[in-house]
C-alpha cells in the first residue's frame, strides 16, 4: 500500500515541474521591464496569448519619468496621443518562429515611436529579450526584462 502512495506522490511532483515548465515556454505573463541604460526598473508589462499571436500591455509605472507625472503618452501620434501610459498595448501581432516570435511591433511609449520586434525567452524563461529594430535587427536596441512571479 506504502508503495503505491510513493508512486502517486511521483507522479504528482512531475506534474507540477510539467506545468512550470510549460508556464516558461511562453512569453505571456507579467514582465518588469528595465530600462538598458540605466538599469533601473520601469514599468510592469502583462504579455498575453490571443489567436495565436502575442500582445502586451503596462500595467504599472515603477519608476516613472519626472518630467511626466501623468505618465501620459505624450510624444505619441494618432490615437494614441495623450493617451496614460497605464493600460497602453505596447506589444502586438508577435508570433511563433522557433525559439523567439517575432513578426511583431513595439511601442517606446518615452518618445512615440513604433519599431518592428522579436523576443525571445532566456535563463529558462525567467527573462525575456526584447528587441526593437528598423528595417533589419541589427538596427536597434536590446531591453532584458524579468518575468515576475
Amino acid at each position: 500500500m506504502r508503495s503505491r502512495f510513493w508512486l502517486f506522490e511521483i507522479l504528482v511532483v512531475i506534474c507540477g515541474l510539467a506545468a512550470v515548465a510549460a508556464g516558461q515556454s511562453s512569453p505571456a505573463g507579467k514582465w518588469r521591464t528595465v530600462d538598458d541604460a540605466t538599469g533601473k526598473p520601469k514599468s510592469v508589462v502583462r504579455i498575453w496569448e490571443e489567436n495565436g499571436k502575442f500582445f502586451g500591455k503596462i500595467e504599472e509605472i515603477l519608476n516613472g519619468d519626472p518630467d511626466n507625472p501623468q505618465h501620459i503618452c505624450k510624444h505619441c501620434t494618432g490615437d494614441l496621443k495623450d493617451k496614460p501610459e497605464v493600460g497602453l498595448r505596447i506589444l502586438w501581432d508577435l508570433k511563433k518562429d522557433g525559439d523567439e516570435w517575432s513578426g511583431g511591433r513595439i511601442l517606446d511609449p518615452h518618445n512615440g515611436k513604433i519599431y518592428r520586434c522579436s523576443v525571445m525567452l532566456q535563463d529558462s524563461g525567467k527573462k525575456l529579450r526584447v528587441r526593437g529594430y528598423i528595417g533589419v535587427s541589427l538596427l536597434g536596441r536590446t531591453q532584458y526584462w524579468e518575468r515576475m512571479e
